[in-house]
């Protein structure tokens, strides 16, 4: 597990826009596959989400698909991704089943990125939550329903009861999780990610046990973790810093590639 702590929130939207971007270009994406990912959504994730539409604008960034619902409709209308999960559909329990086979056609997920509540829950996983879920159908608390009516003109007569969602087993499937913890109203969730055990009630815990997660927070969110706890993560930026250093962007391989393949051959 690694704790990535910034000053600011722009500072953690750019370090976790960079992490995405750099996994994206590791990847080395043949032309016959997509890198698939869950695009981290919210409001927590919109200075993210800018600098993806601004790497996705210089030709960096390429993905196909996605998981769950998300607020960032720009981001979405930019890349035409065509897979999201759709909840007007007439048999929903079936719509789910057909979205994790999607993922296992796609050859699973390669980065989960994404927010969480102030209680702690992951995408649609509200507390007491399974953690071994998988897509499913899923009612929404109060909370989270007064944290989005913001989406529905303020009117929470508006916002959905229900939701489809992607399960916390479904994301721990993935080679990678990073989930975005951001300002003072999420710093006791991120003490329930980082310190205590997996529980139930915290479904971002369950990350805990994921062999390669990466928390992204800024300072604001870290007023509850034990100093001690924070003091050693800061002390590790300098290695974890290089996870984000520049690398060949895909435009820049692609050119590589061709400048390459038009060199004579030798004998």
């Amino acid at each position: 597990m690694k704790f990535i702590i910034l000053k600011h929130y722009s500072q953690a939207s750019e370090w976790a826009a960079k992490y995405i971007r750099n996994c994206i270009i590791q990847f080395n994406l043949p032309p016959d596959k997509s890198f698939s990912m869950r695009l981290p959504t919210g409001s927590t994730a919109l200075g993210c989400n800018e600098k993806l539409i601004e790497y996705y604008k210089n030709g960096d960034l390429v993905t196909t698909l996605l998981c769950g619902t998300t607020s960032s409709s720009t981001l979405i209308s930019i890349q035409r991704i065509p897979h999201i999960l759709h909840g007007n559909s007439a048999d929903l329990q079936a719509e789910c089943d057909a979205f994790e086979q999607k993922i296992k056609d796609a050859g699973g997920i390669e980065l989960f990125a994404g927010g969480i509540g102030p209680d702690g829950h992951i995408a649609f996983n509200e507390p007491g939550s399974s953690l071994v879920s998988r897509i499913c159908v899923k009612t929404v608390s109060m909370d989270t329903m007064l944290a989005n009516a913001r989406f529905f003109d303020g009117d929470l007569a508006k916002v959905p009861t229900m939701a489809l969602t992607v399960g916390v087993g479904t994301v721990m499937d993935a080679r990678e999780v990073m989930i975005l913890i951001t300002g003072a109203h999420k710093t006791f969730a991120s003490n329930k990610a980082i310190e205590e055990g997996v529980k139930r009630m915290w479904t971002v815990s369950a990350f805990q046990q994921h062999p390669c997660t990466v928390f992204v927070c800024d300072e604001d969110a870290t007023l509850e973790p034990k100093v001690k706890i924070v003091k050693y993560f800061k002390g590790l930026m300098l290695v974890h810093n290089k996870l984000v250093d520049p690398l060949y962007s895909i435009k820049e391989k692609e050119i590589e590639k061709n400048q390459s393949s038009k060199k004579p051959c030798s004998d």
